[in-house]
């Protein structure tokens, strides 16, 4: 299969001229390894099966015979032998030189804080996910972020997927690298054998803590009910309990929570906390997300067709494919992706904060001339409540559209974008 570049790609090359040391984290069969390959100089497979016992031995024994290749060398699957990272961490230091080690992995080791205690200059972590629409092919990339960051208020461009079933479709296989050449019918299997192996054997593995399967089924199941809104454990707890007849307490939904997260299968939104005119009280609770809205999808049983006849359902799975793609172009751009609502009410999807203190305020809708309307008034409405003497006004105001035929500027100034023509 041909390799199709991804955004993370020139990040990782950037991270390496300036540090000894790239970790790349995400989720399984996010592309992790294949991007690391084309920029890796020689590779150890740790968890190559006929190699692998071997591979732990010596990370046990003498880990700097495991480092000894090319650079920059990649380790995949490092987590398998948690003391690789204080050797590279040694090794790096001994060298004095940029560019070193490249690591991967799929999960986050159980005793990561025990490791982790001297990574500081040495190593940078890169978080990866599945694929954007712009990576996928699917976005024609004829609106940039990046662009709308530096003042650009002429853009004009069709939308090449504004048809409601292929949407459906985009949102139910996913960003996952591995199905883009396949049948319809295929890549939409692929997600369900995937969240299988997290509820039957992932969720356990990660920390070597056994959890039920049929309890995690549960949880991923009221994750996907949960997907754009401000949900407590608790919340999700009481969800659980009307499938779950033994005792189930706060903690255990914690554990099974924390559990996905340390996989990436759930990544949540942090709160933005901007200078605000008024006193009013801005929500601190994360929203809940999975890292792919396929996750999602395939965790309540559906498929496109029943996401185009359950439109409520659809603009919430359609707004975690959004978030998704978001976080790709935020990282390319040094960004991070944030939710606004305080207590009157008022609500923003999505607010990107690059590192130089630019922001643009975004708010997803599926499509439709009212739910457009009620986004970019929702976005005004924020923007006045700013208090523009101690923070920049935003750079731009979007609403991000799954249908619509065109990418246009509106008389007020908000932007409407379909995400079919969205890029970094």
């Amino acid at each position: 299969m041909e390799y199709r570049p991804r955004i993370i790609d020139n990040i990782l090359k950037r991270k390496l001229a300036g540090i000894g040391a790239v970790l790349i984290e995400g989720p399984k069969l996010c592309g992790k390894t294949t991007s690391a390959e084309h920029i890796a100089e020689s590779i150890l497979y740790m968890a190559k099966p006929d190699e692998m016992e071997q591979n732990i031995k010596i990370a046990d024994l003498k880990p700097s015979l495991l480092l000894d290749g090319n650079t920059p060398r990649l380790i995949d699957e490092w987590q398998a032998a948690p003391k690789l990272w204080d050797a590279v961490r040694f090794e790096v230091d001994h060298r004095g030189k940029v560019g070193q080690f490249i690591l991967t992995g799929s999960a986050v080791p159980a005793n990561r804080d025990d490791i982790f205690h001297s990574g500081t200059g040495r190593v940078a972590w890169l978080k990866m996910r599945t694929m954007s629409l712009f990576e996928s092919g699917e976005s024609d990339g004829s609106v940039s972020m990046a662009d709308l960051f530096s003042g650009d208020k002429d853009i004009t461009a069709k939308n090449p997927i504004d048809d409601i079933e292929n949407i459906a479709y985009l949102v139910a296989r996913g960003g996952w690298p591995t199905t883009l050449e396949l049948e319809k019918d295929l890549a939409l299997e692929h997600v369900y054998d995937y969240i299988k192996a997290v509820e039957e054997i992932d969720i356990s593995r990660v920390d070597n803590v056994k959890r039920d399967s049929e309890r995690a089924k549960t949880l991923m199941k009221v994750y996907a009910r949960c997907q754009g809104n401000q949900v407590t454990v608790e919340a999700i707890k009481q969800d659980m309990l009307a499938n779950d007849s033994d005792r189930l307490d706060t903690d255990t939904v914690f554990s099974y929570i924390n559990a996905l997260k340390k996989i990436f299968v759930i990544e949540d939104m942090p709160a933005w906390n901007p200078n605000i005119r008024s006193k009013t009280a801005i929500r601190t609770s994360d929203t809940r997300y999975f890292t792919d809205p396929s996750i999602a999808v395939a965790a309540l049983g559906l498929g496109p067709k029943d996401l185009v006849y359950d439109l409520k359902t659809f603009g919430f799975i359609f707004e975690t494919m959004c978030v998704r793609d978001l976080r790709v172009y935020a990282d390319s751009l040094n960004g991070q992706i944030y939710h606004y609502r305080d207590k009157s009410g008022l609500e923003c999807d999505a607010v990107i904060h690059l590192r130089d203190g630019k922001y643009g305020l975004i708010e997803i809708k599926l499509g439709g001339d009212d739910s457009i309307e009620h986004g970019a008034t929702t976005l005004k409405a924020l923007k006045n409540k700013i208090d523009t003497d101690k923070m920049n006004p935003p750079s731009f105001l979007m609403v991000l559209v799954g249908k619509g035929t065109y990418a246009y500027r509106r008389e007020d100034g908000v932007y409407v974008v379909p995400v079919g023509c969205l890029r970094d």
